[in-house]
C-alpha cells in the first residue's frame, strides 16, 4: 500500500512537471499561445513593420527664409494747382474820359451810355471797367470834368432819406454811392458795395472826375 501510494504520488508530480513545461514551452495541446520565435512552435509569428508617421514633424531649415523682395509703387506726382485766370487788363483806349486819361495822379471816369466807370492812375486803368447807373430821366446826372469834394463813409441823403454809403462827392448833392445796380438814381452814380468802397478808399479830394454821355 505504501509503494502505491508513492507511484501516485510521483505520478502526480510529473503531470505538474509536464504542464508547467508546456505553459512554459508554449506547445501544450489546446491551442496556448506560441512565444514569438520559439523554435518548438515550428513557425515564426510575423512581425509587424511599423511604416513611419505621417504626422511625423517634416524637419525644417534652420536658415531664416529669404524675403521676397517687394516693389514699392512710386508715389503718384501731385498735380499743379491751377492758377485763377488773371483778368484782362483794361485798355485805356477803351476809356472815352480824355481829361482823366491826360490827368496825373489818380482819377475817375463814367461812361452814362455804357453804364461804365473806371479808375485810373497816371492815364492807366488800376480798376474797372465796373457796372455803374446814374441818374434817371429828369434827374440825369450832369456830364463834364469835377473834382471830388467831399467823402462821408455813411451819409442819408435828407432830400430823399436814402442812405449813401461810401458817398464820394464831386458836385453838390451829386456822389458815387453804394445803391441799387436795377433801379437809376436821382443824380449820382450807383455801385454795388465792393466797387463803391474801393472808390472811397482810391479817390481823395481834388481828384478829377470826368463823366460823358
Amino acid at each position: 500500500m505504501k509503494r502505491f501510494l508513492v507511484g501516485v504520488t510521483a505520478l502526480a508530480t510529473a503531470l505538474v512537471l509536464t504542464a508547467c513545461s508546456g505553459n512554459a514551452g508554449g506547445g501544450a495541446p489546446g491551442g496556448g499561445a506560441v512565444a514569438q520565435g520559439d523554435p518548438a512552435a515550428g513557425t515564426t509569428a510575423p512581425t509587424t513593420s511599423l511604416s513611419p508617421s505621417s504626422s511625423s514633424p517634416t524637419p525644417t531649415s534652420s536658415s531664416s527664409p529669404t524675403p521676397t523682395p517687394t516693389s514699392s509703387k512710386p508715389k503718384p506726382t501731385p498735380k499743379p494747382t491751377p492758377k485763377p485766370a488773371a483778368k484782362p487788363v483794361a485798355n485805356p483806349a477803351d476809356v472815352p474820359c480824355k481829361a482823366a486819361l491826360a490827368s496825373p495822379g489818380v482819377s475817375a471816369c463814367v461812361d452814362l451810355s455804357a453804364l461804365k466807370t473806371w479808375l485810373l492812375q497816371d492815364g492807366k486803368v488800376i480798376y474797372g471797367p465796373v457796372k455803374q447807373l446814374p441818374g434817371k430821366k429828369g434827374h440825369a446826372t450832369p456830364t463834364g470834368v469835377f473834382h471830388v469834394s467831399a467823402k462821408v463813409k455813411n451819409y442819408h441823403s435828407k432830400a430823399f432819406d436814402a442812405p449813401m454809403p461810401n458817398s464820394v462827392f464831386f458836385l453838390p448833392g451829386i456822389a458815387f454811392h453804394t445803391g441799387s445796380l436795377s433801379v437809376y438814381s436821382h443824380g449820382c452814380i450807383h455801385l454795388s458795395a465792393a466797387a463803391s468802397q474801393r472808390y472811397f478808399t482810391t479817390l481823395q479830394s481834388g481828384d478829377v472826375v470826368q463823366v460823358v454821355a
